[in-house]
């Protein structure tokens, strides 16, 4: 133990010597010596950088989606079609969805995927419809893919509902 120790202090260098003459009263000077203001760094010019980032990215967004057509953009009776099965997609969504249960969950989820893959082939009509000059196709194109998706929630509501119907005679059976 004394030679680990002793080979400690000889290994390390440390300072024994006193301080010099007068040491403490220049540290109570400093110790009594008003605080400094030290200015903190503005950053002002950092705020007022990224408001400028962010309003730059909001009109870059803005027009990007501007220079995308849609279907809506390609005439009013367009838009008319557009808004129906818009509207009557989100209908038909909240019907279905007031009626999940553990029975009709894996009727529902399936139809959410088909819905999905719909939705993916819409955006690359979309697409399309940006890069082609034979856009009567593909509006064609997009209007089947809001009808498809109507038919696939009509089945799956008729599903519900026979699911239900069989439920209630099945109940009505063991009464």
């Amino acid at each position: 133990m004394e030679d680990k120790l002793h080979d400690f202090f000889s290994e390390n260098d440390f300072d024994f010597h006193e301080p010099k003459l007068g040491h403490e009263k220049r540290f109570e000077k400093r110790l009594n010596k008003p605080a400094q203001n030290h200015k903190k760094p503005t950053w002002k010019w950092l705020s007022i950088a990224a408001s400028v980032v962010l309003v730059f990215g909001f009109w870059m967004g803005n027009n990007y989606q501007k220079q995308q057509l849609d279907l809506a953009d390609v005439s009013p009776k367009m838009e008319e079609v557009q808004n129906y099965f818009v509207s009557t997609i989100h209908q038909e969504l909240k019907t279905i969805e007031k009626n999940r249960n553990l029975e009709t969950e894996s009727v529902i989820e399936e139809a959410l995927e088909q819905l999905e893959e719909l939705e993916d082939d819409y955006k690359s009509f979309m697409t399309e419809l940006n890069n082609s000059s034979n856009s009567k196709l593909i509006i064609n194109a997009m209007i089947k893919n809001y009808q498809k998706r109507l038919e696939i929630l009509e089945n799956v509501l008729n599903r519900i509902e026979q699911i239900k119907n069989t439920k209630t005679l099945n109940n009505e059976i063991y009464l």
